[in-house]
């Protein structure tokens, strides 16, 4: 059955993966339907069918798992990087984990393709996937995207389709109509959950909408482009819109702040996408975040195919940490050498993994737990803060 769907001739149906397997499906649907009219009048039938179009072609449920405002978070998952076509095994030590909530960091498709119907046959793959059916079904979600699923690999504000791609993504994760995320340009977005004195905000970037040209690496064949910081201070990671936003959000009362960007904002060393290819744009987080007094920071970030954890004094009062969660089923092993990072905490996780970060809120000094799992779900790497080392001094 399709899930979240409650009408009896849902299950007849499966997630298509052509036009015609769908003009196929709901004319099969017509014709059963058809066949009991006393029980069902002609305007309901259309009305069924023109209602699970939408949601057979991307694979979405007509309704997703929600969470309450005042829900107290004690364990979020995260992660990033989930090629549609591949098997995705990690659900499983996801789903045993039992977190409160997942957040999905980018990539989570390859859609790759300014031909939408390509890209909502990916949509249709992730969603056919049983163990993401039972995180569908079990799990509120909340998702960012990167640049595979906003259209084109390390694309920006040049990519042509960014408009219809916003819809597909934010129909895929069931946005309400009447959200925000549907009248805006970029997908970027803010929840808070929790009680005072327990409150955890969730900022979700869009670093791909508004993001300008990078300052690419001489080309070397073989290899991808790679990038050099840019000396050009009129680039935009963010666009002024959203910085005006996230200015906002950074003045909303709450006690921790998970900002989920789908690049890394620490790293610096690797010449792959981050923050510091516009070191000006990371200058300019650091400091809204020190002139808003902003406390209870935490980044999360994928992208990279590989899970670590980064440390930096931002010149906020108190130190910054990026815990990236890539990938759910891409790994890209390198010789640690050739990934440095002067910033990582403890080692990198070189499997298929996940994030988690646990709040334990009985305790008299909060703790958090900045956590790696491998693919099996075992904390692979782990670190502890108090609450009270992320407040401005």
């Amino acid at each position: 059955m399709l899930l979240g769907s409650t009408h009896p001739r849902a299950d007849m149906l499966s997630i298509p993966h052509s036009w015609l397997q769908l003009r196929t499906q709901v004319r099969a649907l017509a014709s059963r339907s058809s066949s009991s009219t006393s029980q069902l009048h002609e305007k309901s039938r259309l009305a069924m069918i023109s209602t699970l179009i939408p949601c057979i072609l991307l694979g979405t449920p007509a309704e997703s798992v929600t969470l309450n405002e005042e829900t107290v978070l004690t364990r979020i998952a995260l992660g990033s990087c989930a090629k549609q076509n591949q098997p995705q095994p990690i659900w499983d030590p996801i789903l045993a984990a039992e977190p409160d909530l997942f957040i999905f960091l980018g990539d989570n498709i390859y859609g790759d393709s300014k031909d939408m119907d390509v890209i909502s046959r990916k949509y249709s793959q992730l969603a056919a996937k049983p163990g993401f059916q039972k995180l569908r079904a079990t799990v509120p979600i909340l998702a960012t995207w990167d640049d595979h699923d906003y259209g084109a690999d390390d694309s920006g504000v040049e990519y042509p389709m960014k408009v219809k791609t916003q819809k597909l993504f934010l129909d895929f994760f069931n946005e309400p109509l009447e959200s925000t995320r549907r009248k805006t340009e970029g997908i970027y977005d803010a929840k808070i959950f929790g009680s005072k004195g327990k409150r955890v905000q969730i900022i979700l970037l869009d670093t791909r909408y508004f993001r300008g040209p990078l300052k690419p690496k001489p080309r070397v064949p073989g290899k991808g482009t790679r990038y050099l910081p840019s000396e050009d201070t009129s680039v935009t990671m963010l666009g002024e819109k959203q910085w005006g936003w996230l200015e906002d959000q950074l003045r909303t009362p709450a006690e921790v702040r998970i900002i989920a960007s789908s690049i890394q904002v620490i790293s610096e060393e690797h010449d792959s996408e981050k923050w510091m290819n516009l070191p000006h744009e990371r200058i300019r987080l650091y400091q809204l975040i020190y002139d808003t007094a902003a406390a209870g920071v935490i980044f999360v970030s994928g992208d990279v195919h590989r899970g670590e954890l980064s440390m930096m004094d931002g010149g906020a009062g108190y130190p910054f940490y990026d815990l990236t969660c890539s990938g759910l089923t891409q790994v890209t092993k390198v010789k640690l050498e050739d990934w440095t990072n002067r910033y990582r905490v403890g080692t990198v996780d070189w499997t298929t993994s996940f994030g988690t970060i646990e709040f334990d809120w009985e305790s008299v000094d909060p703790v958090i737990r900045l956590q790696i799992r491998d693919d099996v779900g075992e904390v692979s790497l782990q670190k502890k803060i108090h609450l009270s080392e992320l407040q401005p001094k």
